[in-house]
């Protein structure tokens, strides 16, 4: 049986000796969480078959259950080359939605809590020679509020725009072989202005001296390189690239990077890496890109799949979703309600492709600590793992919170948020919280949600800027948004349109307004809106919904089975447009001093 997913899931941090873990493994549910309590974390056959990493509810997985799972088990046998007990043997998962208990061998590995983010533990003391056996444990209460879902139902069948969910293993399994000594991350800064790279490091494993080095290779070529001798666990480089070529979406350049640690002539470690040289910042209501005004013609992306729903079926999907977008015009996209797994971004970083990221909120009740801390504790480590991403322009940790004017603890949480957001890393742009209230002082970006599908009220909503926004209109009882102040404008979600004409029975599908007569109808709404988005001098970007249906909500451009809907030509022709606010900038504002 050949390895589903089989690349490596890490292209950003890759070595050479690993383990696909991906297949088939036991399986069982256990809703009545009393597994333990039987022996199924070691030497117990579990009943069932499941392929891993597809989430149980899904086809692919050959479990394809769409009931509540609290609770479920797996179980599969690996070996190791005899080479590896030299050194270092990690175990790694991309997600597992929403609790994991790990036990190798009988033994506990770990325990990871949040369902989008990796974990990884050491597990060479538990090792034995030949066969050794791998349990995991998923625990995982959507509908207990203390716990983010994203798009997830919380009901037994989807419904409006909430979709099938997901339980347990939904991203690769690998083992990893590393030294006693090893480099355990990295981040990286890469500064297009002083054509420089800063690198900060972190080594795991036993302590001791080693030279770590950084080589910048453009193609097969070296253009820079830098080593340091140190002892610390946390340490820094910096090092100068000359006669920068930037990454963009015209031009995504990306130079390969390889980091090594070295004991006196031997090589200890090696990983590989790459790196793109971009500066994203906003100039009063300009977003600069490179120092060219750049209006975001981004498109919303679930990540839902019909066969795998949040695990793609291959790499090719991945990459096939983003030359979709590209076909029609976008360039770029929200990530929406889901933390996208690293093969998108380095498809994102490698096709050109600008990305919002964000993060699945929805289902965690911010008025309980508990909800909180568990929240910002994932958050935290959604933003260390995507930091050396290029195609990364923005953050957004949470959507659409209508906020009760006597909860002012979920207020300064998200204010705080994003304040933790800006300190861990200041070379990003961030929205507090897209859609309906912003809160924060902080935020570099204002935008809106607007589905009114009349052109001409939709117009009149933003004829005003940067006066006003008249769409946003306060309920009783709800805090005001905070007020516009001039930040660059995005309509972050807009469109929307009902668009599927061979709908057999009605009520099957819905989507935002009344359903166009004809695809010239729709072809019509669609201009108009996004025209008047595109030619309003105070709009700095748009993102429609969306790029594809997703189970019953029918307002994508592409059918779920990613079939386009209408010409892709003619949504280009739309969207390539220039817009009013992409001029030239002064050449007296071209400069890092000038920042608003």
């Amino acid at each position: 049986m050949s390895v589903p997913r089989p690349e490596h899931p890490r292209p950003d941090f890759e070595r050479k000796n690993w383990i696909n873990l991906n297949g088939e493994w036991q399986f069982e549910i256990d809703n009545a969480k009393s597994g333990l309590e039987k022996g199924w974390n070691s030497g117990r056959d579990l009943s069932r078959r499941i392929i891993v990493p597809f989430p149980p509810e899904s086809p692919l997985s050959g479990i394809g259950e769409k009931d509540f799972m609290e609770s479920v088990w797996y179980r599969r046998f690996f070996k190791i080359p005899d080479k590896w007990l030299d050194g270092r043997v990690l175990l790694h998962f991309g997600a597992v939605d929403y609790k994991a208990t790990v036990w190798v061998n009988g033994h506990m590995a770990g325990f990871h809590k949040g369902g989008f983010t990796p974990f990884s533990f050491d597990i060479t003391e538990l090792l034995e020679p030949g066969e050794n056996e791998l349990t995991v444990w998923a625990i995982d209460e959507c509908r207990s509020g203390l716990q983010p879902t994203g798009k997830q139902s919380h009901r037994l069948k989807s419904y409006g725009c909430l979709y099938t969910r997901v339980t347990g293993i939904w991203q690769t399994v690998w083992l990893e072989s590393v030294p006693r000594q090893y480099i355990k991350y990295f981040k990286v800064i890469a500064e297009p202005s002083s054509e420089e790279l800063f690198l900060e490091f972190h080594i795991g494993g036993d302590e001791g001296e080693c030279e770590f080095s950084a080589q910048v290779y453009d193609g097969n070529k070296i253009i820079a390189e830098a080593k340091i001798l140190s002892f610390k666990r946390v340490n820094h480089i910096c090092m100068r690239v000359p006669d920068v070529h930037l990454w963009s979406p015209e031009d995504p350049h990306l130079y390969n990077l390889v980091l090594r640690l070295a004991s006196g002539d031997s090589l200890i470690d090696e990983v590989s890496s790459y790196v793109g040289f971009r500066e994203i910042r906003r100039f009063k209501n300009k977003i600069l890109l490179n120092n060219q005004v750049r209006f975001l013609r981004f498109v919303l992306d679930q990540g839902y799949y019909p066969d795998g729903i949040y695990t793609a079926p291959s790499d090719d999907a991945l990459r096939r979703d983003i030359e979709l977008a590209k076909d029609m015009g976008f360039d770029g996209a929200r990530l929406h309600q889901k933390v996208f797994e690293p093969r998108f971004l380095y498809w994102a970083d490698k096709l050109g492709y600008l990305v919002a990221g964000e993060f699945p909120d929805w289902g965690a009740d911010l008025s309980n600590a508990t909800a909180r801390d568990s929240l910002l504790d994932e958050w935290i480590s959604v933003v260390k793992r995507d930091f050396n991403h290029p195609s990364i322009i923005i953050w957004t940790p949470f959507n659409e919170r209508i906020i009760s004017v006597n909860d002012q603890a979920c207020v300064e949480f998200i204010r705080r948020v994003t304040y933790i957001t800006k300190v861990m890393d200041p070379t990003r742009l961030i929205i507090d919280c897209s859609g309906y209230t912003h809160v924060s002082e902080e935020i570099d970006i204002y935008d809106a949600h607007d589905y009114e599908q009349n052109p001409v009220i939709f117009k009149e909503h933003y004829a005003n800027l940067p006066e006003k926004v008249s769409i946003f209109k306060p309920r009783p009882g709800f805090l005001e948004n905070m007020p516009y102040k001039g930040q660059p404008f995005i309509v972050s979600e807009y469109g929307g349109t009902w668009w599927n004409p061979w709908e057999a029975k009605p009520g099957e599908s819905w989507g935002y307004g009344e359903r166009p007569k004809t695809i010239e109808e729709f072809i019509a709404r669609y201009r108009v809106l996004t025209e008047s988005l595109l030619f309003n001098e105070n709009i700095s970007g748009f993102c429609y919904t969306q790029l594809y249906d997703i189970e019953q909500e029918a307002n994508g451009l592409y059918t779920f089975d990613r079939k386009p809907k209408v010409d892709p030509n003619i949504i280009r022709e739309i969207n390539r447009q220039k817009a009013r606010i992409e001029i030239t900038l002064p050449s007296s504002v071209k400069s890092r001093r000038n920042i608003n």
